[in-house]
């Protein structure tokens, strides 16, 4: 299970913060325990300022990988922004997050992929909006990962993001992305999928309750990826254990060793 720590994202005061203070030690120490947690990319956001995004981002990643051996993921809805930030990346494989299946952002964004040899994660989402339906979740992963093949982006290097909307206005909405996800990897064999799991439990009480179901869910359905934070408790525990039921870890080998570093 791919594992995208998103703790330095913009969008969170202290991040946003840290990023116009150049509080290194703040973004050093978010970079490291996600790693020491089993993230496998840690996630970069630094756009709280569009008009500075990009110098900060610079500086980020510069902090990022002082900090830790883990690749990015470098997230940004500005092309530009994100070739400036692949210059910069000394590890690889290198993520980009996102594009969507908005034609001006394939237009702008697949080429970037198909250039650099990263990885891509694609939203399910077009110039229509959000879909409501599985059906037009697959129909939008299925455009986006056919016009990026023509560019020469393989499927092993697509993520499918197929949009979670919060439980608390969207109910139906659960259950179509699980549909999706199912429909996704059965039907474009070698991608993957994963999702911004938080935006499941918006507005509700004992949120990490609700992410840590709703990501076991959806691991049954064949999800291989996902955007959390791996610090939140019981998160790489719920990982671990619903692998083990879903049949993806061999002599449950890597539920045991990760219990026994618990205990040790």
């Amino acid at each position: 299970m791919l594992i995208i720590g998103e703790r330095i994202n913009a969008t969170r005061s202290r991040i946003a913060n840290a990023l116009r203070e150049r509080d290194a030690a703040l973004i050093a120490r978010e970079a490291r325990i996600q790693a020491e947690a089993g993230a496998s990319f840690i996630d970069v956001n630094a756009g709280s300022d569009p008009a500075r995004e990009v110098e900060n981002l610079e500086w980020a990643l510069e902090v990022v990988q002082e900090s830790t051996e883990l690749p990015v993921c470098l997230d940004s809805p500005n092309p530009e922004v994100l070739r400036r930030g692949l210059k910069l990346c000394s590890r690889r494989p290198i993520m980009l997050n996102s594009v969507t299946g908005e034609q001006a952002k394939m237009k702008a964004m697949l080429p970037i992929a198909a250039e650099s040899g990263a990885l891509l994660v694609a939203l399910a989402m077009d110039d229509r909006g959000l879909p409501e339906t599985a059906d037009r979740r697959v129909e939008i992963a299925t455009k986006i990962v056919e016009i990026a093949e023509k560019l020469g982006v393989d499927h092993g290097r697509i993520y499918v993001d197929p949009c979670i909307q919060p439980l608390s206005t969207s109910p139906a909405q659960a259950e179509a992305v699980r549909a999706a996800i199912g429909r996704i990897m059965h039907s474009l064999p070698g991608v993957h999928t994963t999702c911004g799991l938080s935006n499941i439990s918006f507005g509700l009480p004992n949120r990490n309750l609700l992410n840590r179901v709703c990501l076991a869910w959806l691991i049954a359905a064949g999800l291989d990826s996902a955007i959390v934070d791996p610090t939140a408790e019981g998160i790489m525990d719920t990982v671990r254990a619903a692998e083990a039921l879903a049949g993806r870890d061999e002599f449950c080998m890597g539920y045991i060793r990760s219990m026994r570093a618990r205990s040790s």
